[in-house]
């Protein structure tokens, strides 16, 4: 039989491996705090390019929270198989959460290539006037000129 304390570690160990399933690929990193310089490269317009992210801390904090609520059910195996489907609802509910949160309306993809030729991505709600070809800096995930 696990101890409390081995579920739950059990569980955010589970949460972890999917957060780390959510991350980003391909050379691109998060603009959330990265600042720079570059040139827009392209601009193009996405339906519901706004919306949340995929998993963040309403999915992880819901998973936890779900996970401690199930391995108070039952005992033994059942109490296993509740820890769990209570740590997969409280992911599901809290991404749910988090992304009504967010909001799902249209935005503009700026893609930029920066001075030290990497590239860099952005979604912002209007063009605010930038144009394939303008120099910008990011500025924790804002464009400025």
């Amino acid at each position: 039989m696990m101890s409390m304390l081995a579920k739950l570690k059990w569980v955010l160990g589970l949460l972890a491996v999917l957060g780390l399933a959510g991350c980003e690929s391909m050379g691109t990193r998060s603009n959330t705090t990265y600042s720079g310089s570059g040139v827009v490269q392209s601009i193009e317009f996405v339906k519901g390019g706004i919306a949340g992210s995929g998993l963040g801390l309403g999915t992880v904090a819901g998973g936890v929270v779900g996970g401690i609520l199930g391995s108070q059910v039952g005992s033994g195996t059942g109490q296993t198989v509740a820890t769990v489907g209570g740590a997969a609802a409280g992911a599901y509910v809290g991404h749910q959460l988090e992304k009504g949160k967010t909001g799902t309306g249209d935005g503009y993809k700026f893609t930029i290539r920066m001075d030290d030729g990497s590239y860099q991505t952005l979604t912002q709600a209007t063009t605010g006037n930038f144009r394939v070809g303008d120099r910008v800096r990011i500025e924790n995930g804002a464009l400025y000129r």
